[in-house]
């Protein structure tokens, strides 16, 4: 059978619905354009001019605009960065995002660095699904890779995150040839018996990351090398989902493919993502956006909030332009539009 095949029937459609029939459920709120990392697949070598807080949207604003989109039809928010943890108002909006009536999943990504101070109370508050960011499980790879010296704390971080309950305890890694890709075996072996997904996210062109063809390892590649030592069961997932997922057979743990470069998921795409100074991008790799928080800050209501929501959702494009091509436009870096 293949993976495919396995994915799990669409519910009926409703809510923001664009020209070619996709259905946005799924809203990715970046709290901040601050990282105390600084990855270079992420953060352009210069570094960037980070957003002055007033032009940040606000705790309240953050609010407003997610239960606009939740009356709309979104069911699922992720809060990304940068690095939401350096928000001091975190808590707060996961305690308000966690009540809207709706929204069936309160995720979060993080790089992990004060998770483990952090966990428990943000689960506490009403997260319910967390990720965490890791390229290497090598000390010193990690300090090379994020120019910090926090991979101790990066590790407590997810054993708190166990310890809160989170399962599984998502872990993303970006596979980078030549950089970390002879690490792949170790993070299954690492995760095979523990509520832990390791998801291999294929290297992807942003704006001064240098990204080149020849540092993509492609998921059937890994899969492949994978299935020599471990024997792979896929699992049904939603339609819409970004990663392929398998379990590891007589294991705890599980992989899953996010596969942007070798097998897009544009078809499918049920992604909106709203950017830490509140800018409403369609699609990650496009340029193109229309600000929410001008509205707000103009004085319009919730009315005009849907309109422009529905006007962008309208313009949304099939698919998004060729990687070689992606590389040479112009857009964010990522980091200043939300992992």
């Amino acid at each position: 059978m293949s993976y495919a095949a396995l994915k799990l029937s669409n519910e009926p459609a409703r809510g923001l619905i664009d020209r070619f029939g996709r259905r946005h459920s799924y809203l990715r709120v970046s709290l901040t354009d601050r990282c105390n990392l600084r990855c270079g697949y992420c953060m352009p070598p210069e570094g960037i001019t980070v957003t002055p807080k007033p032009q940040l949207l606000d705790e309240n604003e953050v609010v407003r605009v997610a239960s606009v989109f939740v009356r709309m039809g979104v069911d699922k928010i992720r809060l990304t960065g940068g690095e939401p943890l350096v928000r001091k108002d975190l808590d707060a909006i996961v305690a308000r995002l966690g009540a809207l009536p709706g929204l069936s999943v309160l995720a979060m990504t993080s790089n992990g660095i004060t998770l483990g101070e952090r966990a428990a109370s943000l689960r506490a508050a009403g997260l319910n699904a967390l990720t965490i960011s890791l390229d290497t499980l090598k000390r010193d790879r990690f300090l090379d890779i994020t120019k910090r010296d926090k991979f101790d704390a990066v590790m407590e971080g997810i054993e708190a995150a166990l310890a809160a309950g989170y399962a599984p305890v998502k872990i993303n890694m970006v596979v980078m040839r030549g950089v970390n890709d002879d690490e792949i075996e170790d993070f299954v072996a690492w995760a095979q018996d523990r509520p832990l997904q390791i998801r291999f996210i294929e290297y992807m062109p942003f704006p001064g990351n240098h990204w080149h063809s020849a540092g993509v390892v492609g998921w059937n590649e890994i899969r492949e090398r994978l299935e020599t030592r471990w024997k792979l069961a896929p699992i049904a997932v939603h339609p819409s989902a970004v990663a392929k997922e398998f379990q590891l057979v007589g294991h705890q743990g599980s992989i899953g493919f996010v596969t942007s470069m070798t097998d897009s998921f544009c078809g499918t795409c049920n992604r909106l993502r709203l950017t830490s100074d509140g800018n409403l991008k369609t699609c990650l790799f496009s340029p193109a956006e229309q600000s929410l928080r001008d509205i707000m800050r103009a004085g319009g209501d919730d009315a005009a909030l849907e309109a422009q929501i529905g006007r962008a959702v309208g313009l949304k494009q099939a698919a998004h332009a060729p990687m070689e091509e992606l590389a040479r436009l112009g857009n964010r870096a990522m980091i200043e539009i939300g992992g």
